[in-house]
């Protein structure tokens, strides 16, 4: 009677050390997706900045280019 009694129990602390773990790879993911979602912001901003300060180099590259050929 002892066996099957022991053969639950173990069951059940096994359970709940997978419930934990579980619980805990979920708060990591959440962490993990937030600090990918604030990464990809601020690629997205510098993209933006450089995009804006590319625009006047390019058309000055393009008056550049005429002044050379003309």
């Amino acid at each position: 009677m002892v066996s099957p009694m022991l053969l639950i129990a173990l069951s059940f602390c096994g359970l709940v050390v997978l419930g934990v773990l579980s619980v805990r790879v979920g708060l990591e993911v959440r962490r993990l997706s937030r600090a990918v979602g604030d990464s990809s912001e601020r690629i997205a901003r510098a993209a933006e900045e450089l995009e804006r300060a590319a625009t006047p180099l390019a058309g000055d590259s393009g008056q550049a280019r005429d002044r050379l050929r003309g």
